[in-house]
C-alpha cells in the first residue's frame, strides 16, 4: 500500500522515511509531497487509504469529503494541534483521525526562550549591523532577566520546560492554567488569575492550545494590562493573539519586544517561499516593520529529536489504524455501521 504525506519538509522527509522503513520493512511505501493539502490538492490523494497531514493543511468538510470519496480512510496529523481539521465532518465521512499528542517539549520551550532573548538583547539588529561592519552599540541596550517575573500561560509539558529555564535564570514564576502542575509548583511558581499575570510579568510566554475558549486570549483588553516594557512570546498557536490588537499596541509604542513563531493567518504563507511575491497580508507585513518584533515561521518544534519522535508516533498511529484499533492519539474513530 502506498501512503501519501502532504507538506513534507526537506529536512523532515529522511526522518519520516527512516521511521517507515524500520516499522513496515517495505510492506508499505511512502510518497512525500511538498504541496499542502487543501481543496485544490485533495484530488491528488485519490486511491490512498492513509493520508499524512501537516498543521498548515486545510482539512475542512469539503476537503474531507473529497478524500473519503477518493478512498481515504485515515488522516494521520503530524502535529499536536489539530484545529485545522473539521473532526465532526471527518466522523461523518467515516474517516479516522489521529495526531501526535506529545513530542520533545524542550524543542518548543528552548525556541521560545531564543525568541525572548533575541528580542531582549536586539540580536537580529546587532547581527545585521556587524555584517555591515557597524560595531556601534546604539539602540542595542537590553535588560537582565534575573530577578524579573516570567508569566507562563499554559503549564503543561512545554510550559513546564519553559518555566524550568526561567527558574535557571533566577526569575520569579507566575502561572496561569486550568490546573496546577506539581512540577511548576516545586519551582516556586505562583498560580494567579490571568489579569494579574499580565499586569505583573516582565515576560509573558504562551503555551496553551487553541480552542474556542482561548481564541484571541490576548485581545486588546488583555494586552492593555501588560507592562509597557514587557516582552511577549508566542510559540503555541497564532490564534491566541489578536493581531489587530497587537498592531495597535505596538503602534502606541508599548511592549519592549515581541517574538512570534506563529501567526493566526499563517496558513498559505508559512512553510512557503514568498520572497518573489508581493506580500498581500497587510497585517503580517506591518508586523515585520517593527524593529522590536521577531517573526519565525512555525519552526519551534523543528529539531531532530522532536521531528523524529513525530515521525515514529505517526507510524505507530498508522499501525493502530491498520490493526483496526484506537490508540491514545486517536481523535476520531469511524462510526460502526
Amino acid at each position: 500500500m502506498e501512503i501519501v504525506g502532504y507538506g513534507v519538509l526537506a529536512d523532515e522527509e529522511p526522518l519520516l522515511r527512516n521511521a517507515f522503513d524500520k516499522t513496515f520493512e517495505g510492506r508499505h511505501e511512502l510518497r512525500c509531497l511538498g504541496l499542502f493539502l487543501d481543496r485544490d490538492t485533495a484530488p491528488t490523494a485519490l486511491g490512498h487509504e492513509v493520508v499524512l497531514s501537516s498543521v498548515n493543511d486545510t482539512l475542512d468538510a469539503e476537503v474531507l469529503r473529497t478524500l473519503a470519496e477518493g478512498g481515504t480512510r485515515m488522516i494521520a496529523q503530524r502535529s499536536t494541534g489539530y484545529n485545522n481539521i473539521d473532526l465532526t465532518a471527518a466522523e461523518a465521512c467515516g474517516l479516522s483521525v489521529a495526531r501526535v499528542s506529545s513530542y520533545s517539549p524542550y524543542s518548543v520551550a528552548e525556541f521560545a526562550w531564543m525568541l525572548a532573548l533575541a528580542v531582549n538583547r536586539r540580536i537580529v539588529r546587532a547581527a545585521h549591523r556587524t555584517r555591515e561592519f557597524d560595531f556601534r552599540l546604539d539602540g542595542l541596550l537590553g535588560r537582565d532577566l534575573h530577578g524579573r517575573i516570567a508569566g507562563v500561560m499554559g503549564t503543561g509539558k512545554i510550559g513546564a520546560a519553559f518555566a524550568r529555564i526561567a527558574h535557571g535564570f533566577g526569575m520569579r514564576l507566575l502561572g496561569w492554567d486550568l490546573s496546577e502542575n506539581p512540577d511548576c509548583l516545586a519551582l516556586g511558581m505562583e498560580y494567579v488569575p490571568r489579569e494579574r499575570l499580565l499586569a505583573e510579568a516582565d515576560l509573558v510566554s504562551l503555551h496553551v492550545p487553541l480552542s474556542p475558549d482561548t481564541h484571541h486570549l490576548l485581545d486588546s483588553k488583555a494586552l492593555a494590562l501588560m507592562k509597557d516594557d514587557a516582552i511577549l512570546v508566542n510559540s503555541s498557536r497564532g490564534g491566541l493573539v489578536d493581531t489587530d490588537a497587537l498592531l495597535e499596541t505596538l503602534r502606541a509604542g508599548r511592549l519592549c519586544g515581541v517574538g512570534l513563531d506563529v501567526y493566526e493567518e499563517e496558513a498559505g504563507v508559512f512553510f512557503r517561499d514568498k520572497s518573489l511575491e508581493v506580500m498581500t497580508d497587510e497585517r503580517l507585513a506591518r508586523l515585520m516593520t517593527f524593529s522590536n518584533v521577531l517573526i519565525t515561521s512555525h519552526q519551534a518544534y523543528f529539531t531532530e529529536e522532536a521531528v523524529g519522535q513525530i515521525a515514529r508516533t505517526t507510524v505507530a498511529n498508522i499501525e493502530d489504524h491498520l490493526a483496526g484499533r484506537a490508540g491514545d492519539n486517536t481523535l476520531v474513530t469511524p462510526r460502526k455501521a
